[in-house]
């Protein structure tokens, strides 16, 4: 009988896997693949879930991974909700609760796609077929598909080519496909001065001042104008603080985060050097001292057009009667992990609601994906 992503995403929600917290999630999974076959792994790191499960040959020539994610970000107060966040609710053809479209739906269709897969179409005897689930995606990404990458290394598992189920689609299911992402990094600026009574400013030096004059020339000017693949990097400053409670004090410290999102026109490294560059010359015009301490969640990347990406808009098409257009706008996923080890694209659902308050997919939109999936197989299993 073939299995039913809508009630696998039912009760993938039903499981309360607020990252780091697993929830039953990944159980529920290794359960269902390994009981239609699949060889599975547990991949926990650092207190993070992580699934590995193959059919197949070990090493095989063509080998296609499925990738995705089970925890959530917090749903917030439960009576902001129309229906229970972690109630799995199915009604009027809708499923709703955190996770219908970041992502328990995506991971829903790919495992009930590859599971039919495989049990109506022998895989060919170079052919394997791997998914990969992790628990921390929302989180610091750390201990999640990196972990799940090493251990296959380690193991000798490979993928040659794997298709990440996010949510891709902007309004239209089978609109885009992900087939590249800007890069992320964090910065957190403090500047360090001398305290002081207001009414005697040459008394003191104010590391606020400095710090606005540096945040200030930071977001002047764009970073760039965008490239032949991707929209403009952005700067945003994330947060400002001081914490001085009195009116009449120059504080003695003030400090900041941005986040710059950035195209294949820079590179983490060198997105570093100016923000320590402009510190520096800021902080010797002003008399402040200055630290800058940058984390890079990730560099640029792109999946040209090729057999993978032709592969994907192909199998959309035929399903959907969408031909979806390759992008790579948006935020970061664990597809930036994955493109070390194999090309790599993202499709998945609508996710208007993502993260939101009353998070909810279409039924429809669910069956569809699972189609979709279920044809990628097909045409790259042929």
């Amino acid at each position: 009988m073939p299995v039913d992503p809508v009630d696998l995403t039912a009760r993938l929600i039903r499981c309360p896997s607020v990252t780091p917290e697993e929830g039953g999630a990944i159980t529920l999974l290794a359960d269902a693949l390994s009981a239609a076959g699949f060889e599975v792994h547990r991949c926990d790191r650092g207190g993070i879930a992580n699934l590995f499960a193959r059919i197949g040959a070990k090493g095989a020539g063509r080998s296609f991974g499925f990738n995705g994610h089970t925890d959530v970000v917090p749903p917030g107060p439960a009576q902001d909700w129309t229906h229970p966040p972690f109630g799995g609710l199915v009604q009027d053809g809708v499923i709703w609760g955190r996770g219908a479209a970041d992502m328990k739906s995506g991971v829903a269709a790919f495992v009930a796609a590859a599971i039919d897969y495989i049990t109506q179409s022998p895989l060919p005897a170079d052919g394997a077929l791997v998914i990969t689930v992790t628990g921390d995606e929302e989180g610091s990404s750390v201990d999640g598909t990196p972990a799940i990458l090493d251990w296959m290394t380690d193991a000798g598992e490979t993928m040659s080519a794997c298709l990440v189920g996010e949510p891709t689609c902007p309004q239209v299911m089978g609109e885009m496909i992900k087939n590249g992402r800007r890069g992320s990094l964090n910065a957190v600026i403090e500047a360090r001065g001398v305290q002081g009574h207001a009414a005697y400013p040459d008394r003191a030096r104010n590391p606020v001042h400095a710090l606005v004059s540096l945040l200030a020339g930071l977001t002047a000017q764009p970073l760039d104008a965008g490239t032949a693949q991707f929209q403009p990097s952005t700067l945003q400053v994330t947060s400002f603080d001081v914490g001085n409670p009195a009116t009449n004090v120059i504080p003695g410290a003030a400090r900041a985060m941005l986040n710059i999102r950035f195209n294949d026109a820079h590179s983490g490294a060198s997105l570093s050097r100016m923000l320590q560059d402009r510190a520096a010359q800021v902080a010797t015009d002003m008399g402040v001292e200055m630290t800058v301490e940058v984390s890079i969640s990730g560099e640029s990347f792109v999946t040209p057009p090729g057999p993978l990406t032709d592969l994907v808009q192909g199998a959309v098409a035929a399903v959907t009667g969408v031909t979806p257009a390759l992008s790579t706008t948006g935020g970061t996923s664990d597809a930036r992990f994955i493109k070390n080890h194999c090309p790599v694209v993202e499709f998945g659902l609508v996710g208007q609601t993502m993260h939101q308050v009353d998070e909810r997919v279409d039924v429809a939109d669910v069956i569809a994906l699972k189609a979709v999936y279920g044809e990628i197989l097909r045409r790259y299993f042929a």
